[in-house]
């Protein structure tokens, strides 16, 4: 076991992880953050991003202990003042249904926005392509999105 400490949201943490532990699961196991989901174990449908000192990551491709010393933002960090500008189009917009992919569709345009606060409809496909939702068929995720343009 190794000891590694991470900012979790703001908040320092310390704790002992397995050379082979996974950080998705050490995220939301270990220091309780239910936000990024395990959805393939692969990287390919975007449920477990996070940012990883401030670009968006896949979390089920990192191990634990190459995280030490790092600052991650889940999206229980981006809501820690309330919900963002992108949140409440989301809820206003009835962007998702069973919310499974919510998390990391939140980070991947939270990120995009965050660089390009007026994106193409291409930007923001772009931006998503690596973030897979089973029951909206992207129209009012990318809908919703494009209402946060300045």
């Amino acid at each position: 076991m190794s000891k590694i400490h991470i900012i979790l949201n703001g908040e320092r943490r310390s704790l002992h992880v397995e050379p082979n532990d996974i950080l998705l699961d050490v995220i939301r196991d270990k220091m309780g953050a239910k936000s990024p989901k395990c959805g393939c174990d692969r990287g390919d449908c975007g449920a477990c991003t996070i940012f990883l000192n401030g670009k968006s990551v896949k979390s089920c491709n990192i191990l634990a202990i190459e995280a030490d010393e790092q600052e991650i933002v889940t999206l229980e960090g981006l809501s820690e003042n309330g919900l963002t500008k992108l949140q409440e189009k989301f809820i206003n917009m009835n962007s998702f249904q069973c919310g499974f992919c919510a998390p990391g569709i939140t980070i991947a345009a939270t990120e995009l926005l965050n660089h390009n606060p007026n994106p193409t409809l291409d930007d923001v496909k772009e931006a998503l392509s690596g973030n897979l939702c089973r029951c909206t068929g992207y129209t009012p995720i990318l809908d919703a999105i494009m209402s946060c343009k300045k």
